[in-house]
């Protein structure tokens, strides 16, 4: 049996890629999710595994995602799938990027909040993240869940677990600010009252939490925001979704250049594996795919890119399996000390 964590990213409708590839990792017999971390969308698909694994085991999860993607698309714009249904992901992106409708949102919210709709106000996903089972969510059985959000007064990482978890713990990790406002929650430690952002901008998703002794030392991280693009960006669109990306990425990216670090003070002696632990760490992407798509399919769940995204997921996850399930649980597959040159 090869058991693994799983480190969820953030990334809006490009969650469905994550959908993929946990579909096919959990009809793998061999493989044990024993710890899930995620922010945002990975937050949503590690809680909706979860709640349906320990309803329905393997195949319980699977139907608890298929179910929760279903909803999703389900708030897609009228008519949407009817214009893009036969159109590739990447032109759809480029068509939503350029259409007035899109325009006009991305630029009501640079000139507007959301608290400017008062009693109107309304979180579009809130309907369906009640529906999750939080009595199976926040059960001590089942893979350890971990959901990261941003307090705004602090800058810092709130993560919550177990019985913190709530519809709104997942609503504040998947806080956009400029689209939301902020969820407010209560500190038990306190009894203060702290509001909270998007947990992307602090860690995307957080990989601490995965370092505890009874949890395995192989990190899996499906990444949906891409590390690099060789193309420069030259117009307001491709700028702004670049930024959305690299700050999106920042924390991730910390962590791993910390965990290089560590590693290779272990490797030179300077550190004891019984000091700190060694994590073998994977990545699960599709950066061709992810390059090609952009903000706006992120912010608009067209059915016919989720499915597409899925698909893709799939795909990467057996790409992976086939290469590198033997190394699960002996070494990891990602070259980290080539990747930040410690």
């Amino acid at each position: 049996m090869k058991r693994i964590n799983l480190a969820l990213q953030g990334g809006g409708a490009h969650g469905a890629f994550t959908w993929g590839v946990l579909d096919v990792l959990l009809q793998d017999e061999d493989i044990e999710i024993a710890g899930i971390t995620g922010t945002s969308a990975g937050a949503m698909n590690g809680a909706a595994l979860k709640a349906g694994m320990l309803r329905d085991g393997r195949q319980g999860a699977r139907d608890s995602l298929r179910w929760f993607w279903e909803q999703m698309g389900a708030h897609q714009m009228p008519g949407m799938d009817l214009w893009f249904a036969a159109v590739p992901p990447g032109a759809v992106s480029r068509a939503m990027d350029y259409s007035w409708p899109f325009m006009a949102a991305d630029m009501l919210q640079r000139m507007t909040s959301p608290y400017a709709m008062g009693p109107f106000y309304e979180h579009p996903l809130r309907d369906i993240v009640d529906q999750l089972s939080f009595d199976l969510v926040c059960a001590e059985a089942g893979p350890e869940l971990f959901v990261c959000a941003t307090n705004v007064r602090s800058g810092k990482a709130r993560v919550f677990s177990g019985q913190e978890i709530s519809t709104e713990a997942l609503l504040a990790s998947a806080c956009l600010p400029t689209l939301f406002k902020a969820v407010e929650i209560a500190d038990p430690e306190t009894g203060k009252t702290e509001a909270y952002w998007d947990g992307g901008y602090t860690g995307n998703p957080s990989l601490w939490p995965l370092y505890k002794r009874d949890l395995p030392e192989d990190v899996v991280i499906i990444n949906i925001n891409p590390l690099r693009r060789e193309t420069l960006p030259v117009t307001p669109q491709q700028i702004g979704n670049r930024i959305n990306e690299i700050s999106f990425n920042a924390s991730l990216m910390s962590e791993l250049r910390a965990v290089a670090f560590v590693q290779r003070l272990i490797d030179q002696g300077a550190l004891t594996r019984e000091e700190k632990r060694e994590v073998k760490v994977h990545m699960i992407a599709d950066d061709d795919l992810m390059t090609r798509l952009s903000v706006a399919t992120k912010s608009w769940p067209v059915t016919s890119v989720l499915l597409h995204l899925k698909e893709a997921g799939e795909a990467a996850a057996k790409q992976f399996l086939s290469a590198h399930k033997a190394d699960l649980n002996v070494q990891g597959t990602v070259d980290l000390a080539a990747m930040y040159g410690v």
